[in-house]
């Protein structure tokens, strides 16, 4: 029998699922999290998703919403009869060398291991999510350290809400950093602001770093702000979750605990 294997990477804006065939990618999908959807509803959800794609016989959950963790992990025992293997610091494959590894999240500790098996190293990965997560891998594929800045779709929906007299607007990069009318500058000074928001950081960080490190762009707003960013050089969106595929594929082996 062909195995079939869910990655789950629930963060607090986006749900992303992938399926994975015989080690090939089947699909991929990004759903709107939501902490109110019982487990019976996930469990609907996660059937009609992997409809004709044939049986589900592992899964691995990243999550960074304890809220609704408990109600995903039953929502796939329902669906599938089996139990989706949680990603933290001690999960086997994990490399964490920082303080406090156990305050480390699960999607960073999954892009860590994503860029290892993916990309060069040393490596910055910037993940584009409800924060934008900068993360630091070392040559030896350990994640040591980064930092946390406000997301750019939580930065710009706060601008408009407490600016009365600021409109709605596409998110875009406009043409020029001069604009001659109100959306313009909203565009101008969201997203090249935030694009050197980024690239200081990636700047400072790459500073701190006894070499050159790769510097990789993932998450949901990656694509939007990777022309306009001059320090992101690769996009992968699949980044997160095909570390924590890689992470179960690391159980597998003899080395592992």
């Amino acid at each position: 029998m062909s195995e079939g294997i869910l990655v789950l990477d629930l963060g607090n804006t986006e749900l992303t699922m992938g399926l994975y065939r015989d080690g090939e990618k089947e699909g991929v999908w990004r759903l709107s999290s939501d902490v109110r959807r019982t487990s019976d509803e996930w469990s609907v959800l996660f059937r009609g998703l992997a409809t004709g794609h044939g049986p589900i016989t592992r899964a691995a959950l990243a999550s960074v919403v304890p809220e609704a963790t408990a109600a995903l992990e039953e929502g796939v025992r329902s669906a599938f009869d089996i139990e989706a293997l949680p990603i933290d610091h001690t999960t086997p494959g994990v490399l964490v060398d920082v303080e406090e590894p156990s305050s480390v999240g699960a999607d960073r500790l999954a892009n860590a291991v994503g860029v290892r098996v993916r990309h060069p190293l040393p490596a910055i990965v910037v993940d584009f999510g409800t924060a934008t997560n900068f993360d630091v891998v070392d040559r030896q594929g350990r994640y040591v350290g980064g930092a946390i800045a406000p997301g750019f779709g939580t930065s710009s929906d706060a601008l408009i809400r407490v600016a009365a007299r600021l409109p709605a607007f596409p998110r875009k990069a406009p043409e020029r950093a001069i604009g001659k009318n109100t959306v313009d500058c909203l565009q101008s000074g969201v997203v090249f602001g935030f694009a050197g928001l980024v690239d200081g950081l990636v700047q400072r960080i790459q500073a701190e770093m006894p070499e050159r490190a790769a510097v990789i762009a993932t998450g949901g707003f990656a694509p939007l702000l990777f022309e306009s960013c001059r320090t992101l050089e690769r996009l992968d969106m699949d980044l997160t979750i095909d570390g924590i595929r890689e992470l179960l594929r690391f159980g597998d082996e003899p080395h592992a605990n």
